[in-house]
């Protein structure tokens, strides 16, 4: 974990955070008890605004968001409202693709960093955790090329970085869902105490220890998840693309504006919902 000597401004000085990127930071399968998402970055601002209620929150991430696409997309709005912490979460899902540049990737989150860089504003990032389940296994080499690139260009610009690529744990399949791609309850809780504890020294980083050990799963099992997650994740996406549509077409940031982050906004969903019936229609 790249953290600061001391704590940047004292987590009690930070009054206005926004955080952008995709769907990891929107927060999908993190779900509210009425169905909205809640996600690690929602966790980490009520984290802080435990030390800090003054501390407002907003959040422009939108899933399906590829690098480019942010930085001409978000950066602009999180500027406009002059935050003191930001943070940036991108590239997965440019590294989907077999013929991804993490280069160029890193070249343009290298731009957010410094569109976003000023004084006294605290930049927050993170690398990646490696996948390590059937054929997810594959985008590996092109994340690991990616976390090099972005631990450079977060050292040139004093941004703070999470190195989950260097925590074993962060890979164990338990801490995700069903589609292996985002982050279940428990692995955005983990996530939220990361970014706490990189900005607090002392703090709590019980976030690292490892889940008990796993029972062995034959292979006929392995073989069964590998094929009901190719038809329920991976198929639907490989349309997607084939058609130029993204999960995020149509939709708009959940918080575009600052709100106290310990009061959920309010009228993003309509009627309380079952939260298992609300990541069903996630995932359509």
């Amino acid at each position: 974990m790249t953290r600061a000597s001391s704590d940047p401004k004292g987590l009690a000085g930070f009054k206005r955070f926004v955080a952008i990127g995709d769907s990891q930071t929107e927060g999908l399968y993190d779900y509210r008890e009425d169905g909205s998402l809640r996600g690690w970055a929602d966790r980490f601002a009520e984290g802080l605004s435990e030390r800090n209620p003054g501390l407002v929150y907003a959040n422009l991430a939108v899933r399906g968001k590829r690098t480019r696409e942010i930085f001409e997309t978000q950066i602009a709005p999180a500027l406009a409202l002059k935050p003191d912490l930001v943070s940036v979460m991108s590239g997965v899902n440019d590294m989907v693709s077999p013929s991804a540049d993490p280069v160029a990737v890193a070249a343009d989150i290298e731009r957010m960093y410094s569109a976003l860089a000023s004084p006294g504003r605290v930049l927050v990032g993170c690398t990646f955790p490696l996948p390590r389940v059937g054929l997810t296994r594959r985008v590996a080499p092109r994340l690991r090329a990616l976390n090099t690139e972005i631990r450079r260009v977060a050292d040139r610009h004093g941004v703070l970085l999470v190195d989950l690529e260097g925590q074993t744990m962060a890979s164990d399949p338990r801490l995700w869902s069903h589609d292996r791609i985002h982050l279940n309850p428990e692995g955005h809780r983990r996530l939220a105490g990361a970014f706490v504890a990189l900005l607090v020294n002392n703090a709590d980083e019980d976030w690292k220890e490892p889940l008990p050990p796993e029972p062995p799963s034959s292979r006929i099992n392995a073989a069964a998840s590998e094929v009901a997650w190719l038809g329920r994740y991976l198929v639907p996406k490989i349309f997607r693309l084939l058609q130029g549509r993204s999960s995020g077409d149509g939709r708009v940031a959940k918080r575009p504006t600052f709100s106290s982050a310990l009061s959920p906004v309010s009228g993003l969903v309509s009627a309380p919902v079952d939260a298992a019936a609300a990541a069903k229609r996630e995932r359509r």
